[in-house]
């Protein structure tokens, strides 16, 4: 491919979506989407009163429901894992997507496990050297701000619980707003408001303010985490490599780092069985500005791009995007 083509297949891929848009089914099916309330409502209240052990009975059939409807999200899910698996028959692509959707089922219900039982969960963290170099201002005199940047891998809302397993640090967590304004409410309320102790949930989606917001928390020494694999329906997305092929990430983390002067630490969480994590945080990464804003974002999402490359690498059936 020249150069020019390859300039004009970044520019094209940054601007598409990551998911299928919905179009007539959203309008038709109303609440009963896929991103409608009712399957928020009905997956919660599933967790909250059945038994543990039935919840391998109960996800099994809708696994294999959603795995028949959701035509263009088999296709999406196929087209994601070419690139870090390898071409395949069709068997076999039937199979990556299936562990896909099956992995996905797991990590969201044991969301709501967390939140709505009190069930223990058990979190290895590994590469806590890699905190500690950051986690400490110059001379270790002083703490400084962090922008904690993770992927839809695993359970990915996990990573943002780091610093209360290793010290006591304000931590603002990021989220997309959802598509369904009923169970945007929803999930607000699950989360018990935007503040739970030190942790205050915002959402990116009209908020003006909050990249304001972020940064002057920064340089308070506090920290800010932030999904770094799919852009915003707002944010601007920059094409980076992926596997080798042009892939979008947004832009807002490195431009956050860079303004706050602060390191990103990437951080992911993998499911290892039943309500078993693995925490790993990865080595951080220096934004720090050489005088050409463009140059120091481009090479800084695209070491954040081998990072979540490297996290797919781990655990291919738990990218969730």
């Amino acid at each position: 491919m020249s150069p020019t083509a390859a300039s004009d297949a970044r520019e094209r891929v940054a601007s598409l979506p990551h998911a299928p848009e919905s179009g007539w089914s959203r309008r038709v099916l109303g609440r009963f989407h896929v991103t409608g309330i009712f399957w928020y409502r009905f997956h919660v209240w599933g967790v909250a009163h059945l038994p543990s052990w039935a919840l391998v009975i109960i996800l099994t059939p809708f696994t294999a429901f959603f795995f028949v409807v959701l035509r263009r999200i088999r296709s999406a899910l196929a087209a994601n894992l070419v690139p870090v698996l390898g071409p395949c028959g069709w068997l076999e692509r039937q199979r990556r997507i299936w562990l896909t959707m099956w992995n996905h089922a797991w990590c969201n219900s044991e969301r709501y496990e967390r939140l709505v039982s009190d069930r223990t969960f058990e979190i290895s963290p590994e590469g806590l050297e890699n905190w500690r170099v950051v986690a400490a201002g110059a001379g270790g005199t002083a703490a400084t701000g962090l922008v904690l940047v993770t992927a839809h891998v695993g359970a990915w809302d996990v990573s943002s619980f780091l610093p209360a397993l290793v010290e006591a640090r304000p931590v603002h967590v990021v989220r997309e707003q959802e598509r369904d304004l009923v169970a945007q409410q929803f999930i607000e309320e699950l989360y018990g408001g935007r503040t739970v102790g030190s942790f205050t949930l915002h959402f990116s989606r009209d908020n003006p303010g909050l990249a304001g917001h972020l940064l002057g928390a920064l340089r308070r020494g506090e920290i800010v985490g932030v999904q770094g694999d799919r852009p915003s329906s707002t944010g601007r997305a920059v094409a980076v490599e992926l596997f080798g092929r042009p892939f979008p990430l947004p832009a807002g983390p490195a431009a956050l780092a860079r303004a706050a002067r602060v390191p990103i630490v990437p951080v992911f969480c993998f499911r290892q069985g039943r309500r078993r994590y693995r925490l790993v945080v990865r080595p951080p990464i220096d934004p720090a500005p050489t005088g050409e804003p463009e140059v120091d974002r481009d090479r800084t999402l695209q070491a954040l791009a081998s990072e979540i490359e490297w996290a797919i690498r781990e655990r291919p059936h738990q990218w969730f995007c």
